[in-house]
């Protein structure tokens, strides 16, 4: 029976070591927030950019039901109606001015691929300083329109999303606590 299981719990890590998600602005270290989180979904329904997605089993069973945001589909527009509706505290209320949303979202941070970024080879692009809701306090540009992410990034991945190269040359580094 073990043997059985084995080829699905194979495929369950893989997903789990591919995927790679960010929790809501607010939202407790991971173990916290898993232990406090009760699944009802308000999160979700209050997101007007409607970034925030359930886990299924993908996850784990430990994750199934709670908010989730792939910041290459939807990043998050840091509204932070998420923490204002959460009944447990799980997603903690923060208000929506750049003072507080620097001090206390932690969903990840953007790291650059010079790599793949247009801007570092030679082409001007900049779409993701554009896009950034924290221009020039969380990212900056320099020659060319050359990214910069300074550590009062929040990760909350519009640049990701507006990234036109494929693959993303910017990407958010999640931060689960």
């Amino acid at each position: 029976m073990a043997a059985m299981l084995a080829p699905g719990r194979a495929r369950a890590a893989r997903l789990r070591a591919d995927l790679r998600y960010l929790r809501p602005p607010g939202a407790l270290p991971e173990d916290e927030f898993l232990s406090r989180c009760i699944r009802c979904g308000q999160c979700g329904e209050s997101c007007p950019n409607r970034c925030i997605k359930f886990f299924g089993f993908t996850n784990g069973l430990a994750s199934l039901d709670s908010p989730y945001i792939i910041p290459r589909d939807k990043g998050c527009i840091l509204c932070m109606k998420c923490g204002d509706v959460c009944p447990t505290g799980a997603i903690q209320p923060i208000p929506r001015a750049a003072e507080a949303i620097l001090a206390r979202v932690k969903m990840g941070r953007a790291r650059v691929d010079e790599s793949l970024c247009l801007s570092f080879q030679g082409k001007t692009c900049g779409v993701c300083y554009r896009a950034c809701p924290l221009p020039d306090i969380a990212i900056s540009v320099g020659h060319l329109e050359q990214p910069h992410v300074t550590d009062q990034c929040v990760g909350c991945g519009l640049c990701e999303r507006s990234c036109i190269q494929m693959p993303q040359a910017i990407r958010i580094v999640p931060d689960h606590g």
